[in-house]
């Protein structure tokens, strides 16, 4: 009796299972949220530009003026993290053909697709509205029939021209798509570590020569995410494995005091260099295995889960609300902390309810069905039975 009592007194306490990409989890979500604070500067403009913003005078700027005035750099922290996992997941399945052509493709449709498909259905009904009051498209000009068609087939961005259109944001997706591609291909060739060395050298040299194209910026970020995850594993059983973290952590911990002081206030001019080189270390560091109570583990993977539906809705929720606004003839109040906070938690418990009630299901139902439609053509190239 006493070893059985025992015996469930360690199992209530015994630690959860390690879950080794908890902290990317929590990085990717303030990425997000970086990027959401970021453009709350939209519910200053008219057409596409701001008028009479003063970005000191922004809701909440001496907490949050790190992200109104660089939050944009969190489309970067999202590729590198986004060549963390792809690397991590997939490198070895896609080299030994465990994952072929079809079966990735599937994957990543059935996650990015349905929603941004949605999205660009209600940004375009929403633009129409708002064109017919004002005269103007809000924010994202470009809202032809040629551009809906380009964002349709997630290609908006593939000729490099930068002229964003319907559901804005939908653009770095659209790179990183074309990088998903050349992904696969190349870990068909190779699986090598020292083709992520070259790629990055390559992209280095070409945005020091000028040409700072969005590809090029996010072939960058994935592939030396890519070159953390490979270090990741590389070391796992390693004897040095205490000595690497360790440095690794001093590192992360310094390198952004040093930035502060060699640059000052010209940070954004080493942003690219900067962040290529912090981003993919501190992915190094926080993928190390981190033991947390279930409940605060589902409420970081919730939070991470969010962070595409965010990513995605928060647009066409500052479009409802500017419509909102102009329907009511009322003004924006644009620097009120009531509007950041509803603009927050309208974007942020949205995006909750749209991954577990539409995405997820949206995912399950694609697979299935296209899992489904796989198995007559498998059963009819399986050669006849004997018997």
């Amino acid at each position: 009796m006493r070893q059985a009592l025992m015996s469930s007194a360690s199992k209530e306490v015994a630690p959860e299972p390690a879950n080794r990409l908890i902290a990317l989890e929590v990085l990717r979500f303030l990425s997000a949220f970086a990027i959401l604070i970021f453009h709350y500067r939209h519910f200053f403009y008219v057409a596409d530009q701001p008028v009479g913003l003063v970005q000191e005078r922004l809701p909440l700027y001496g907490v949050l003026h790190a992200l109104y005035d660089s939050g944009r750099f969190g489309v970067w922290i999202f590729w590198c993290i986004s060549g963390f996992i792809f690397f991590w997941k997939y490198r070895d399945a896609i080299a030994d053909r465990a994952v072929d052509g079809r079966q990735f493709f599937v994957l990543r449709f059935s996650r990015l697709y349905p929603l941004h498909f949605v999205t660009l259905l209600i940004v375009a009904l929403l633009q129409s509205i708002y064109f017919n009051l004002h005269g103007c498209f809000f924010v994202y000009r470009s809202n032809d029939v040629w551009h809906f068609l380009a964002q349709l087939f997630l290609a908006s961005e593939w000729d490099g021209k930068e002229n964003l259109s319907f559901n804005g944001p939908i653009w770095s997706v659209s790179v990183e798509v074309l990088v998903y591609l050349w992904f696969f291909l190349m870990l068909r060739v190779t699986r090598a570590w020292w083709l992520n060395v070259v790629i990055v050298v390559a992209c280095v040299d070409t945005v020091l020569n000028g040409i700072a194209w969005q590809i090029v910026l996010c072939l960058a970020f994935f592939y030396i995410g890519g070159l953390a995850a490979m270090a990741r594993r590389a070391i796992g059983a390693s004897h040095y494995r205490t000595v690497v973290e360790f440095y690794a952590w001093l590192a992360v911990a310094v390198v952004p005091f040093v930035a502060i002081f060699a640059a000052g206030d010209q940070l954004n001019g080493i942003s690219f260099p900067l962040l290529l080189g912090y981003t993919p270390l501190l992915l190094f560091c926080l993928s190390r295995e981190i033991a947390v109570p279930r409940p605060i583990q589902d409420a970081i993977v919730a939070a991470g889960n969010m962070t595409y539906s965010s990513y995605l809705l928060h647009f066409p929720i500052q479009l409802a609300i500017m419509l909102g606004f102009a329907l009511a003839a009322r003004p924006i109040p644009v620097y009120s902390g009531a509007l950041l906070a509803v603009y927050l938690l309208m974007t942020l418990s949205l995006s909750y309810c749209t991954f577990r009630c539409f995405e997820a299901p949206a995912q399950r139902f694609i697979r299935g069905a296209l899992r489904s439609a796989e198995k007559p053509a498998r059963n009819a190239l399986r050669p006849a039975s004997s018997a």
